[in-house]
């Protein structure tokens, strides 16, 4: 009598498929990942979400009776070695109008140290009204030992805010910047020089 061969088992090509799977899902996930980012920074920067302000190239055509005050806000993450600072801290300026400020920032090190700077404005919901025309943030900036300079911002609030009955209350706004720290650029870190001062 002749014996029947044994079935072929399918156990390790269930397994193969479990892992191509698995591998799948996980670039999949890492790809997500990356494409959520500038997805959540387009969202934020077209919603004014979380405080994000605006941007703009040109100045408004409406400018307002109405006034706020700004206030300027400066932190410094730890591990960068930077004074960090408004000129002023306060400015009062009416809807519509274009003003600009400037910051100072100085490399309190011994070498060359770089950051970049993220921002937001509260109220958060003030976000969507307040547009930048010109701004040093999520500009790396490369700092020599010793190195001053000092960073301007253009903005406005936009004079639609009058119109949101919802933010009659608000007399104060606040632009607050954070710089952190990031890898200093290979060329820089290469090419040391005698500190320097000026606007940027």
């Amino acid at each position: 009598m002749t014996m029947p061969k044994p079935a072929t088992p399918l156990r390790p090509r269930r397994d193969l498929l479990v892992a191509f799977l698995c591998g799948g899902l996980v670039a999949g996930m890492v790809g997500l990942s990356f494409a959520a980012v500038p997805f959540y920074s387009w969202f934020c920067r077209t919603t004014g979400y979380g405080g994000t302000p605006q941007t703009a190239s040109v100045a408004p055509g409406q400018v307002s009776d109405r006034t706020v005050t700004v206030r300027f806000d400066s932190n410094v993450a730890p591990g960068l070695p930077w004074k960090f600072e408004p000129e002023r801290r306060t400015i009062d300026v009416k809807l519509g109008e274009v003003v600009t400020v400037y910051y100072t920032v100085t490399n309190e090190a011994a070498r060359i140290t770089a950051g970049q700077a993220g921002y937001n404005v509260s109220p958060t919901t003030t976000g969507i009204y307040f547009t930048k025309i010109n701004c040093f943030c999520f500009t790396e900036q490369t700092m020599k030992p010793g190195e001053r300079r000092e960073m301007a911002v253009v903005f406005y609030v936009d004079a639609k805010l009058a119109e949101n009955s919802e933010l009659d209350g608000v007399k104060l706004i606040t632009l607050s910047y954070t710089f952190y720290p990031i890898r200093v650029p290979d060329q820089a870190a290469a090419e040391p020089a005698p500190p320097k001062s000026g606007r940027i």
